[in-house]
């Protein structure tokens, strides 16, 4: 259990954290930060910077906590989203951010205002917030506040305001730029930290015979632990639907809106210095995805062979953790709550942008002041915050499983999303109204399938979902004239080509993805 000396190490990393955040967000005596400065870090940050930074705002709790709860009941499958996240990762940095970067854009909602009107961006706009606060937010300070308890003894409700606390210390003053230098040091505590735990806990399975003993044991125990693609009478595969888990639309689905159109994932790359840039940090952020089985998979298949019967799924990681020694503990615990407060910060970051740059500059008046839409930002953050923090426990206090929660929930939208973005960006004939016509399809489809048929899996019904979605949107769009729009993106413009070593890596991740999944099918 927690000491003085890992309650003094998670101290000194909170104050080495915050003091990092201060001293990178400084600005010269007698200037003024613009919303550009604030919001997308002047867009000036380096590939190691913009890499590091989307897995750290991608890998939180609910990824840590929620993903290693899946391997104890799963296994290895469950890693389907880290794995192939790194193709989807690619064809972002390829198709996508070329177009994003020649924009200028701040945002996904400005950019469908620029090639729609403001009623696409309002929608677009307040779909994501609801969605950020009362979903992502939610629960990253449920599980972070879980795992504080399950280690600490604090309770919960302590958890969820000492997260609050921590997020909101270096996160207001210092915008985009702050999250992703200290997401550097996240990364790599992450990182060390998830490692750590599983050597602990394979080399005390193998009873002080070495991790590759201890994996062979547990291999032998538990073979099923290892499938990558599970077979029809797997009680699980409703959530990870066999051979369609990789061949079927719903997870390529879910991939492309999370990493090629979810503000607080792009907006890294869109801070980026060029789009050559950008690109070497998404392939750096790829190769991490490659690595994340182990650092927060393993740990759950591990927990379910030295403690086999747990309250909750989602306590295994945290359970985990009770095995390493004090002061490595204390440095892992500080790896937990970085990724927890760098997820925290990346999203209400993003929650400011939005609701400054979309929804309050749309209604305001007249021009704001920078200083202005600063503040604005900023008591965005706050109030996004504390009402996840007043909501968490009612919303989520009784679930288990939550990382196939908030998968099944968010993919009730992210259908019509998809393809909002992609008619936008290749299409130059959709319109305002077939987009909004996608959208109200891709809820209402997605709720109908979802309580009228609660066991069908929702991988496949996010399928059906974007296919009809598009499907309205063209016969919406054939209805109105079938006419190329004013608006429309113009390609030719846009340079798409990439660098000899983008597309050596390509090939590299590639390679690595099929070696996996013939080996472990």
């Amino acid at each position: 259990m927690f000491n003085s000396l890992d309650w003094a190490i998670v101290a000194l990393y909170c104050i080495g954290i915050i003091s990092l955040a201060t001293y990178v967000s400084r600005t010269k005596a007698g200037t003024e930060r613009s919303a550009e400065d604030y919001f997308l870090a002047g867009r000036s940050l380096p590939w190691w910077a913009i890499g590091a930074s989307l897995i750290a705002a991608n890998i939180s709790a609910e990824q840590i906590i929620g993903m290693s709860g899946q391997g104890f009941i799963v296994g290895m499958a469950i890693a389907v989203w880290e794995l192939t996240a790194a193709i989807a990762l690619i064809v972002m940095a390829k198709f996508f951010l070329p177009l994003f970067l020649e924009k200028r854009i701040y945002t996904m909602p400005q950019f469908l205002e620029q090639r729609f009107d403001k009623r696409v961006s309002l929608v677009l706009s307040f779909f994501w917030l609801t969605v950020y606060i009362f979903v992502n937010l939610t629960a990253v300070l449920w599980l972070g506040s879980l795992a504080i308890n399950t280690l600490t003894g604090l309770s919960l409700e302590n958890g969820l305001i000492l997260l609050a606390i921590l997020s909101l210390a270096y996160s207001l003053s210092g915008g985009l730029k702050a999250v992703a230098m200290t997401d550097i040091v996240q990364v790599v505590l992450l990182i060390f930290g998830g490692l750590a735990v599983s050597y602990i806990a394979l080399d005390k399975i193998s009873e002080g015979n070495g991790i590759f003993n201890g994996l062979g044991i547990v291999y032998s125990a538990m073979p099923e632990k290892f499938d990558m693609i599970l077979s029809p009478d797997n009680p699980s595969y409703n959530n990870l639907p066999g051979v369609w888990i990789l061949i079927g639309a719903g997870v390529w689905i879910g991939h492309f809106a999370y990493w090629g159109f979810n503000q607080y994932i792009t907006q890294r790359a869109l801070g980026a210095k060029s789009v050559r840039e950008a690109q070497k940090g998404v392939m750096f952020a790829a190769y991490l995805k490659l690595l994340m089985p182990l650092v927060i998979v393993l740990p759950g298949i591990c927990a379910a062979m030295l403690f086999p019967v747990l309250e909750k799924s989602d306590q295994a990681y945290p359970t985990m953790m009770s095995l390493l020694p004090n002061g490595l503990l204390g440095l892992t615990f500080a790896a937990l709550i970085a990724a927890i407060v760098s997820s925290l910060a990346s999203m209400t970051n993003s929650i400011s942008t939005i609701f400054t740059m979309d929804v309050y500059r749309s209604f305001a008046r007249t021009d704001v002041a920078q200083s202005k839409l600063i503040s604005i930002g900023r008591s965005a953050v706050v109030l996004s915050l504390l009402t996840a923090v007043l909501l968490a426990k009612p919303l989520l206090g009784s679930s288990d499983e939550i990382f196939q929660y908030i998968q099944n929930f968010t993919g009730m939208f992210t259908p019509g999303i998809l393809v909002i973005f992609l008619v936008a960006l290749f299409w130059k004939k959709a319109t305002t109204m077939s987009v909004l016509v996608a959208a109200i399809l891709s809820v209402s489809m997605s709720a109908f399938i979802t309580y009228t048929f609660p066991e069908f899996p929702y991988i496949h019904r996010m399928g059906i979902v974007f296919f009809a979605s598009g499907f309205g949107c063209y016969l919406t769009t054939l209805a109105q004239g079938y006419l190329d729009q004013e608006k429309a993106i113009d390609l030719n413009g846009i340079d798409f080509s990439t660098s000899k070593a983008f597309n050596i890596n390509t090939l590299v991740v590639v390679s690595v993805l099929a070696v996996v999944y013939g080996v472990f099918w």
